[in-house]
């Protein structure tokens, strides 16, 4: 899977090195690894910016500016909070990009409701966001590494899908 995420990685890399447009990330229950993914590519210092862990509540209200009735309402695992750390990255970090995931990695915390392996993953720009919701569990390191190359690959196809985005203006 690090191979994987290393190509993906550079991938994204192909959309953003040169575009002068900027990446950032809000990860909670990923912890970093999403940012890692991207800057073990060299040069990703010249699109990405920087990264929040948001691993609390308090951290995503304070920080990155989720709403506190949207967490209580909501719980931090569903599609409007991984939505408002993608929002509150692009503002808190000042880039044209975020990804966000927010989940149950395991062994516990998960509920009837929201049971381990339920991660959202957003990502996008201030017009646009997409999510995808992953909702099976493979035990902690797995479930880790499974969010972090599905954000890799909703990213991608993200800017796939975007690439009137990335051309070059004149």
């Amino acid at each position: 899977m690090e191979f994987e995420k290393k190509v993906l990685s550079r991938e994204i890399q192909q959309y953003l090195y040169e575009s002068g447009l900027t990446l950032g990330t809000a990860e909670s229950c990923t912890g970093g690894r999403i940012a890692e993914a991207i800057i073990s590519v060299p040069g990703a210092s010249a699109y990405f910016k920087g990264g929040i862990i948001s691993y609390t509540n308090d951290v995503k209200e304070n920080v990155l500016g989720v709403d506190s009735r949207l967490l209580e309402e909501k719980t931090a695992v569903c599609e409007e909070v991984a939505i408002a750390m993608v929002k509150g990255a692009l503002n808190t970090l000042n880039v044209d990009f975020a990804i966000s995931t927010t989940g149950v990695a395991g062994p516990g915390g998960g509920t009837h409701d929201i049971p381990v392996g339920t991660i959202w993953i957003a990502c996008g720009n201030k017009d646009n966001i997409v999510t995808m919701k992953l909702e099976e569990d493979y035990g902690r390191d797995i479930n880790l590494a499974i969010a972090t190359s599905k954000a890799l690959q909703l990213f991608l196809k993200y800017m796939e899908d975007n690439k009137d985005l990335f051309e070059e203006k004149d």
